[in-house]
């Protein structure tokens, strides 16, 4: 085995799309690694200090969307490119928005998920950013990613994920089974 220091390796890492108004009513979208899920209807992001931050902080509601391998570069673009210096970047995305329908925020047109949020709870904030638990109001699905049962596909979803270790994005895998059944198998009777 080889061992190396502590680093931000937990994987996958989920790319997620958070989406605000700037001050002035314009969409804004950054790209976020260090989340997931909190509880049943509640998700934590890791905010550094961003202009989606400063957007937070004047209002608690944001989108969450999650990144595909069709909105790959542009989804990169948003994370390394801030509102702060370029404050028309998301003309380059080619993404249109909406306002989205039970939160103060914008859902872009090319994600075939996307989560609909209300900062419940900051923790630790300071100078460099906070945690932020978000309570889920609504979530939302294109209906061409769903199965049969009505229910988000996402195998369909072409979701990446980002490989912190090499630096880069990976895509999700297919379905290998099935959660709470197949280690039934080695149950002892």
């Amino acid at each position: 085995m080889k061992h190396f220091k502590p680093k931000a390796w937990m994987l996958p890492q989920p790319v997620l799309i958070i989406g605000t108004y700037n001050a002035d009513g314009t969409p804004n979208a950054m790209n976020a690694a260090w989340g997931g899920q909190w509880d049943s209807n509640e998700i934590m992001i890791s905010m550094g200090a961003h202009a989606t931050t400063d957007n937070l902080n004047r209002c608690g509601d944001f989108t969450v969307a999650f990144a595909t391998a069709g909105t790959m570069p542009a989804a990169d673009y948003v994370g390394i490119t801030s509102a702060r210096h370029d404050h028309d970047k998301m003309a380059a995305t080619g993404w249109q928005s909406s306002k989205a329908e039970s939160v103060d925020a914008p859902v872009f047109d090319c994600f075939p998920m996307t989560m609909e949020c209300r900062i419940k709870e900051k923790l630790y904030e300071s100078e460099t950013g906070y945690y932020i638990i978000a309570e889920i109001i609504d979530i939302l699905c294109d209906e061409s990613y769903l199965a049969e049962d009505g229910k988000p596909d996402v195998e369909k979803m072409d979701l990446i994920t980002f490989d912190p270790v090499h630096s880069g994005y990976l895509t999700l895998g297919k379905r290998i089974g099935n959660a709470f059944s197949d280690g039934k198998q080695l149950k002892r009777q």
